[in-house]
């Protein structure tokens, strides 16, 4: 499919001398509200216990490990080591990279989900492996998506969806995601500018594009924090403007996942809003070609 050009009006301010808040202007669910999206369409997530089955979760989980180990992508830019340790955080494109997660993302249960909340056809915009082991793993500052691939991608609008996949137990200490449920209903546009070629540090430490401790604070107040643990294999829905972020694993136990984000079809990257280049495609997709 081939790129737009067109050029889009900026709905969402970001990156500029001072911090904006603007109302989101877009919908939640873009098809039908069916009963099992309500919760989505009120907090921002949804969560479904079993997703996948043990034997599914060994299979995904066997080919992480496999990955993790290859040494053809240790030259790799796709694979993101944490700053201090050098181990491997994420690889990512693995859709791309790995037929078993290519199926994955072809999955009704999965791809047939995006489609139900976007209403329409969908892409792979991002995917990866995130690697989170025990003793030192670092985390990720509160953030929304949306305004990442927005500002660095051209996002145009809010209609895209993540899913996170848990390959092992999230425990309510090992370093597991928080939303602040509600909180996808508001954009905040963040102060300063892009650096060139920032994703070189954003994907091991959020720095640009991160909100006010104050901002945070009155978010936190109005909205709460839920902490997300489960079962390997269960799943977590997350609509792309949530304010979300986890903290470090010191913790033995690991926790690993598979991040997928869907956006439609009828809303594809143009170029960036705040930024003076493009992120790599590994990264921010230009290929459109809906999910079959």
């Amino acid at each position: 499919m081939t790129e737009t050009t067109t050029a889009v009006r900026d709905a969402y301010p970001t990156r500029g001398s001072r911090e904006v808040v603007t109302p989101r202007q877009d919908p939640v669910v873009w098809g039908p509200l069916r009963p099992e999206l309500e919760s989505y369409e009120r907090d921002g997530f949804l969560t479904v216990e079993h997703l996948l089955t043990g034997e599914e979760v060994a299979h995904y989980r066997a080919e992480l490990d496999r990955l993790v180990r290859d040494p053809a992508l240790y030259a790799d830019e796709r694979r993101i080591a944490e700053p201090t340790s050098r181990e491997v955080r994420s690889v990512f494109e693995v859709h791309k990279i790995s037929e078993v997660f290519a199926d994955l993302v072809r999955d009704e249960r999965v791809v047939g989900r995006a489609r139900e909340i976007l209403g329409s056809e969908v892409y792979v915009h991002q995917s990866r492996i995130n690697v989170k082991p025990g003793f030192g793993a670092s985390g990720f500052y509160w953030h929304s998506d949306f305004e990442t691939w927005h500002a660095e991608d051209g996002l145009p609008r809010m209609r895209a969806v993540s899913v996170s996949i848990a390959l092992t137990e999230n425990h309510d200490t090992n370093g597991g995601l928080m939303i602040m449920p509600g909180s996808h209903r508001t954009f905040i546009g963040c102060a300063g500018r892009t650096p060139k070629d920032n994703y070189k540090k954003s994907l091991q430490a959020q720095d640009a594009g991160t909100p006010s401790d104050r901002a945070l604070t009155r978010f936190a107040e109005e909205h709460g924090i839920r902490l997300f643990t489960g079962r390997a294999g269960s799943a977590t829905w997350f609509d792309c403007n949530c304010m979300h972020g986890s903290a470090d694993n010191i913790t033995p136990y690991p926790r690993s996942n598979v991040f997928i984000v869907f956006n439609s079809v009828l809303n594809p990257a143009v170029e960036p809003f705040a930024a003076p280049v493009r992120r790599p495609e590994f990264i921010g997709a230009r290929d459109f070609t809906p999910v079959r």
